[in-house]
């Protein structure tokens, strides 16, 4: 799994002083650097098993993949959605520690869930954050890879946002044809964002180098405002627009400037393209497109277990915050509509922001 932490009695930096458990004062329940440098490992291993039963599964019923098996509040959920959640609950009840009690949240769940199964809600030291398959509608067609994700937090209660997670880790599902499965995980303040490659077919383990981008200029380089559905389109395209003139990029008369974009419909895809160089800049601003239309439709936006590894982009060193800046703070759920922007370096968000700002202003 790479290299591993060696400050071991450390507790993790930022966690919320607010509970006493087994007689400690500490936001981490009892734990110290190397436990959580354990769930990390947990959290990869529950990955690589969800990984590992969507291969097989497709194997077997690749064409049910694309069928509808509910539609929530919070997502459609597909069949291939259904095969991964039973794969999850069967492993946290077989291996999630009996000592550390947790609550798993999940779109999907028509109840509270959590381990030890039964345990009350208010026993437990820890709240799970987990979307199996990020990325549903690329998979189950065998168009893209999906990435399954997955952020742990000391229990609040209702008050758990995303900047409560300690550990998160997110695994790569890749479609038939392809033979490498990234994975990226880490415990927060432990200065190790563990970054591995395997190769499915073999089991061969590498590590995978995390560098996002230092570029200065957008030119030759992908960078995206999110707008992979209908509802909203035409205003999320004119507000990118309106980002690229007011960045000087779009003058009239002008070559067009060579700046791309890609449309991973996928946050755990857009997040791992930049930890790893490829891209530039993610804006998602659909529930302010939604709200200045008029819409309700939370479905179609990004949700809070979309934005589970939001920690992976701090301690690889990038920049991930709201539009108009600051840290995430979004409750831990499964209904609550997300915008977000991801910059690979300070300085493309320092060049950014001021204009999202102004645009939001002005509208």
């Amino acid at each position: 799994m790479g290299r591993e932490s060696r400050s071991v009695n450390r507790r993790v930096p930022g966690c919320v002083e607010s509970w006493q458990v087994d007689g400690n004062m500490s936001g981490c329940p009892d734990m110290n650097q190397r436990m959580l440098e354990r769930a990390r490992r947990l959290l990869c291993r529950l990955q690589e098993t969800i990984r590992d039963g969507v291969i097989s599964a497709r194997q077997r019923q690749a064409r049910s993949f694309a069928r509808v098996a509910a539609i929530t509040a919070a997502d459609t959920i597909y069949q291939v959605d259904k095969l991964s959640e039973d794969v999850l609950v069967a492993w946290l009840a077989e291996n999630w520690p009996k000592s550390w009690p947790v609550e798993l949240i999940m779109e999907g769940l028509e109840t509270e869930l959590t381990f030890p199964l039964g345990t009350p809600i208010q026993k437990t030291k820890w709240k799970l954050i987990i979307d199996p398959i990020d990325g549903t509608r690329g998979i189950m067609h065998d168009k893209r890879s999906a990435w399954a994700m997955a952020g742990l937090a000391p229990q609040r209660g209702a008050r758990n946002h995303l900047g409560d997670i300690v550990v998160a880790a997110m695994t790569e599902l890749p479609i038939s044809k392809q033979w490498r499965s990234d994975q990226f995980s880490v415990v927060r303040g432990s200065g190790k964002l563990v970054a591995t490659s395997t190769n499915v077919l073999t089991g061969r383990r590498t590590r995978l180098a995390v560098r996002p981008s230092s570029a200065t200029s957008f030119h030759h380089s992908f960078s995206t405002v999110s707008k992979f559905f209908l509802p909203g389109k035409t205003w999320l395209a004119e507000f990118e627009e309106n980002l690229w003139r007011e960045l000087g990029e779009l003058k009239p008369g002008a070559e067009p400037p060579p700046i791309f974009e890609d449309q991973y419909i996928s946050c755990g895809g857009q997040i791992a393209e930049v930890l790893l160089g490829h891209d530039l800049m993610v804006i998602d601003v659909r529930p302010e497109a939604f709200r200045a239309l008029g819409l309700r439709d939370s479905a179609l936006t990004s949700h809070p277990y979309d934005l589970c590894v939001e920690l992976l982009v701090r301690e690889a060193g990038a920049i991930i915050e709201r539009p108009t800046g600051g840290r995430l703070r979004d409750p831990l759920d499964t209904t609550s509509a997300v915008s977000f922007v991801v910059y690979a370096n300070a300085s493309l968000a320092r060049k950014v922001r001021p204009v999202i700002r102004r645009s939001f202003a002005s509208r």
